[in-house]
C-alpha cells in the first residue's frame, strides 16, 4: 500500500477495512464541483455529491448523486414514502453528519441516517468521495464504497 501522509477518520476507516484508495489532494480551496474535479484530476460525474435532506417529521437522509447532477428531493421523498423533503441549512450539516459543508462523506456519519445513492453512481468503476478534509478527496471503487455504505440505490437525480 502507498504511503498515506494525510490521515482522516475516513482514510483510517478505509485502511481498517483494507479498501484500496487513492489520495486526491488539491492545492487551493474550491467552491464548485467543476473546480474541485479539475484540481483533483477527475471528471465531475465521478464525484459523489452528498446532500442532507430532512422531511417534515425531522427524519434525515443522505442523498448521494454524481457531481454533475442535482438531487430531486421529490424522488427521494417518494422512494422513502415521506412527506415533503428539503435540504438542511448549512449550520445543520455538521451537527447531523459530523462533517463541514462541502466535506460530507457517506462514511462514518455522526448520526446514523439512511443513505441513498443515485443509480448513475454504480455506472462508474471509480468514484471519489470527500475524506472529510476540504483539501483532500479519495478515489475508490464504487462497488467497495457501496459495500461499506449499504445504501439504497435508486434514480434520485433531477431530470435535466
Amino acid at each position: 500500500m502507498m504511503n498515506k501522509p494525510i490521515s482522516t477518520p475516513v482514510t483510517r476507516y478505509l485502511d481498517q477495512q483494507q479498501v484500496d484508495y487513492r489520495l486526491l489532494p488539491q492545492q487551493h480551496a474550491t467552491i464548485t464541483i467543476e473546480d474541485t474535479a479539475k484540481q483533483r484530476g477527475v471528471r465531475p460525474e465521478q464525484m459523489v455529491k452528498s446532500i442532507v435532506l430532512r422531511d417534515m417529521g425531522n427524519q434525515y437522509t443522505l442523498a448521494c448523486v454524481p457531481g454533475d447532477q442535482s438531487v430531486d428531493p421529490k424522488k427521494v421523498r417518494s422512494l422513502l414514502n415521506c412527506r415533503r423533503m428539503t435540504c438542511v441549512d448549512s449550520n445543520s450539516v455538521a451537527l447531523i453528519t459530523g462533517y463541514q459543508p462541502g466535506t460530507v462523506s457517506p462514511l462514518l456519519l455522526k448520526t446514523p441516517i439512511p443513505v441513498v445513492f443515485d443509480v448513475q453512481l454504480t455506472h462508474q468503476t471509480l468514484i471519489t468521495i470527500s475524506s472529510g478534509h476540504a483539501m483532500l478527496g479519495l478515489s475508490l471503487r464504487s462497488d467497495e464504497l457501496i459495500a461499506l455504505c449499504q445504501p439504497t440505490i435508486a434514480p434520485i437525480c433531477r431530470n435535466n
